[in-house]
This record gives C-alpha cells, structure tokens and sequence, in this order.
C-alpha cells in the first residue's frame, strides 16, 4: 500500500496551485492567496519565495490599501520574462502570438489564409517563421515554457496528429511535430481542436468563469464544440470529443463535407448560411459574410431574415440535444456562430424550449464568447502554460536543460 503524499509532493502541488491563482485572477495579495488556497501566511511566503526565486512571480507592496496597518505584499505574474507561443489555424485566418504569463498576449502576427488544399510544409513554415520573429525581439532573460496550436480539425491527443479536418482539407497531418521541427527550440509543439480549446478559454477566462459544466459551440465555416463536466474537459478516448458539429439533426438533409447528411454543421455551417440568404457565389465569404447577412436582416431583408430563421431552427435542436444529453449550465456561441446567434436568438430560444427537457433546460444560460476572434487563440497558450502550472520548477528546469 502506498504512503501517502510526500512533503515534497505537497509543496509542488501548492506551488502549482498558487502560480495558476496568479496566472488567472492577475495580481493577488498574499492574504488573499492564503485565504484562497486554505493554508497558513508562513506557507504562502515560502511558497512565494520559491516562485520568486524561479523567476515566475515578483512581489511589491500594493500602491493603496485604504487600511490601516502593514499592507499584504502583492504577488504578480513575471508576464514580460516568462512566456508561451500560441498558434490559431483557422480556416480563413493563421495567428502567433507570445503569451506572457497571466494571459498577457505580447506580441502576435497574423495573416489571412487562402482556402484549398493543406499545405503543411508552407503553413508550418510560415508560423515558425511569425515565431522566430518575435522571438528576436524578446529580452534575452526571458524564457518560453511552452507551444500550442489550435485547429480546425479532430486531433489525435497522443500525438498531435490532425485525424480530420475536412474544412482545412487536411487530414492525418503530423502538424505538432512539424510544427516543433520548424520552430526548433527545444519544446515539443501540443495541438489541440479550436473548439475543445475555445471552451477552455472561455471557462478559465471568459464568460465562463466560476461555471464548471459549459458547452462552448464554435463556428468556423463549419462547426465544432467543447464540453466541459466538472470543470473538466471532456476529451473523449483519444481526443475527439466534442465534434457535436457532426451530430445529425436533419436526417437526409444537406451533404456534409465528413459524408453524411443532416449534420448541426450542415445545416447550420457557412455555405448554408450564405446559400439561404441567396449570397452564395458572390465572392465574399468568412465571418465578414455573416455579418452581412446579420446586418441585412437588421434593416429588414426578408431573405436575410428567413435565412437566420431557418438555420437558428437547426441551431435551436442542436443545442436542445446538447442540453438533454449534458444538462450543461450554459452554452456559449463563438467564432462565426457569435453573429449566428445574434440574429437567430428567438429561434434558437424557441426551438429549445419545445425539445429540451424542462428540468435540463431549467437555469440554462445562453451567452456569445467574451473573448470574441481570440478565444481559440487564447484556449491555445492556456494548453502551452498547461505543464508549468502542473508543476513549476520541474518543468523549468526541462526548459533550462534544453
């Protein structure tokens, strides 16, 4: 039978527990930190003394109190000096950006993306090489603990490997560990779905915050989801879960591009939106395309106005399914799907409230992300701080052996 935890073991639990507080709630006084963590002011300092030590937190007095007596020292996040690289590969879009700790976004490239084929050697080539330009200009004390990508498509967990992605075209793509050849800088590159890690964002960071059982739903040509239970991500067997786009709410209806018919992302997806609002073919496509339609039926465009009718009718049995099967607290709309809700909410509302199960739907909160076009983005560089918060030192010193 095995002893219980070490000593040892529970100081670098702490450590972690109290670097992820910093690294979430910004700035925080000690008082507050031993308040929150349950332990006492001695363990805080040592803890803080550690942290301080590493270089990941710095302490100072707060600049005013408003009480009487020897202020807490305040300990906050050494943004500028310890770092992630996080990566967005959209359909239409690809972002890098540095990411200080705290969630601080440093410095970034972005660039548009030409639908068509997956090229992985020119996509991989041009991230690392956003990379590499803002590594050159990063301070020479600073130190990455880092890499992540989010991506529009099913990834193998074990790997990285981009299964499916029938939207980017791509499919079995070694992108993590091309991606970390290209980069070379001693870190592996961890790759997660856009959908799985927007739902991360949004409940470390966004509208999510404080609710542990959410469904984020993401919009980006097609449709993808990220269910949290428990305040934990629900990954599936081997990284797939989550792909409610490819759920089928219409039996026989539209083609998808995964083979079947019927599924949320076809009858809700972009080609569907634009074809209904007759603006398919037009040249204009992406998020700004739907926010045409959107705006039309503000002003009154009838067939702008049936068109998000009928796609938030699909929109609205999607998310009932959702809610009878995970009895979430709140659903959150992002990526293209943001502005689909906007302009379909009564529908959506409507269609819930008929085919969700009274006591599931009971409380159900429906929210658009607050992290907006970065939640993915944000979802990715929360994955790459992933191991310095499980363990500080430990994973500094593997970035230090490097």
């Amino acid at each position: 039978m095995r002893a219980g935890p070490s000593q040892e073991e529970i100081r670098r639990h702490n450590l972690g527990v109290l670097l992820r507080h910093v690294h979430l709630g910004g700035p925080t006084s000690r008082a507050e930190l031993t308040s929150r963590m349950g332990v006492n002011r001695s363990t805080i300092m040592a803890l803080t003394a550690d942290l301080t030590a590493a270089g990941l937190v710095r302490e100072e007095l707060p600049k005013e109190t408003g009480r009487a007596g020897r202020p807490s020292l305040v300990v906050r996040p050494e943004s500028a000096r310890v770092y992630v690289l996080a990566f967005d590969v959209g359909v239409d879009r690809v972002v890098a950006a540095r990411v200080g700790l705290g969630g601080v976004i440093l410095d970034r490239r972005d660039a548009p993306r030409e639908r068509g084929p997956f090229d992985l050697e020119a996509l991989t080539a041009q991230l690392a090489g956003f990379a590499h330009q803002m590594l050159r200009d990063t301070a020479r004390d600073a130190v990455c603990v880092g890499a992540a990508a989010a991506i529009a498509g099913g990834v193998r967990a074990a790997d990285g490997v981009v299964k499916y992605g029938p939207n980017l075209g791509a499919y079995d793509v070694p992108f993590g560990e091309e991606l970390a050849r290209r980069l070379d800088i001693g870190l592996p590159v961890a790759v997660g779905n856009d959908a799985n890690l927007g739902a991360l964002a949004e409940h470390t960071r966004g509208v999510g915050v404080g609710c542990n059982d959410l469904i984020y739903l993401h919009g980006d040509v097609g449709i993808g989801g990220g269910v949290i239970v428990g305040g934990q991500l629900l990954s599936g067997h081997a990284g797939y879960g989550g792909e409610v786009g490819h759920m089928v709410v219409n039996p026989g209806g539209r083609l998808c591009g995964c083979g079947s018919r019927g599924c949320l992302e076809a009858e809700v997806g972009e080609r569907t939106v634009l074809e209904a609002a007759g603006r398919a073919g037009g040249g204009r496509v992406g998020r700004d395309a739907i926010r045409d339609v959107v705006e039309a039926a503000d002003r009154g465009d009838v067939v702008a106005q049936r068109a998000l009718q009928r796609v938030g009718d699909w929109l609205g049995i999607g998310v009932a399914n959702l809610v009878n099967i995970f009895n979430p607290e709140m659903v959150i709309f992002g990526g293209m799907l943001r502005d689909i809700f906007l302009g379909s909410a009564a529908q959506v509302r409507s269609r819930i409230a008929t085919a969700a199960l009274s006591g599931s739907r009971e409380g159900l909160r429906l929210r658009t992300s607050a992290l907006g076009d970065d939640a993915t983005l944000t979802g990715a560089a929360e994955l790459a701080f992933a191991g310095v918060l499980a363990d500080p030192l430990e994973a500094l010193a593997r970035v230090n052996s490097n």
